[in-house]
């Protein structure tokens, strides 16, 4: 069996008692009307927001939320399920206009078993991929390389955003 190894979540892990007693980052981010660098949101509608991973498996990596603090996509309004949806394809684009990945991982980790950091709040993930993005880096160095800045990339992801989710 093959293994994939992220030491470098161990910064995001190591955090997750603090995370806890200080409440939902992502209540906090729909709760702040802007879209601003500090909270890493990079677009805003109706129902949902998507914002930066400020701890990311490869560069641009987003998180597709709903604005409401909802954990079972079961029994999801059905209105901001379809809104959810719509805003995730859209990031889908954005993601290949910015960064033009040549494939991607989209998905949930519903519940803490399933691997959800935070698993009060439905959230969907994107993940930008590149062939040979995984290396020797994270293993040997416990370091995951970046190639670009968060407030470029914030930058670059918040204009495209605008630009497509335009009427």
């Amino acid at each position: 069996m093959d293994r994939l190894w992220s030491p470098w979540r161990s910064a995001y892990i190591g955090t997750a008692d603090q995370r806890n007693g200080q409440g939902c980052f992502l209540c906090a981010c729909a709760a702040t009307p802007e879209i601003t660098y500090e909270t890493l949101v990079v677009a805003r509608f109706e129902h949902c927001f998507v914002v930066m991973n400020r701890f990311p498996y490869n560069a641009g990596h987003l998180l597709i939320s709903p604005t409401i603090h909802h954990a079972d996509l079961a029994t999801l309004d059905p209105a901001i399920a379809s809104s959810l949806m719509s805003v995730l394809q859209l990031s889908v684009r954005v993601t290949q206009r910015v960064l033009a990945p040549q494939g991607m991982n989209v998905g949930a980790n519903l519940g803490r078993p399933a691997g959800a950091g935070v698993p009060d709040h439905l959230h969907f993930h994107t993940v930008p991929r590149w062939n040979g993005d995984t290396n020797f880096m994270p293993v040997l160095a416990d370091v995951k390389v970046v190639s670009e800045d968060l407030p470029t990339t914030w930058a670059r992801f918040a204009e495209a955003f605008a630009e497509l989710a335009s009427p």
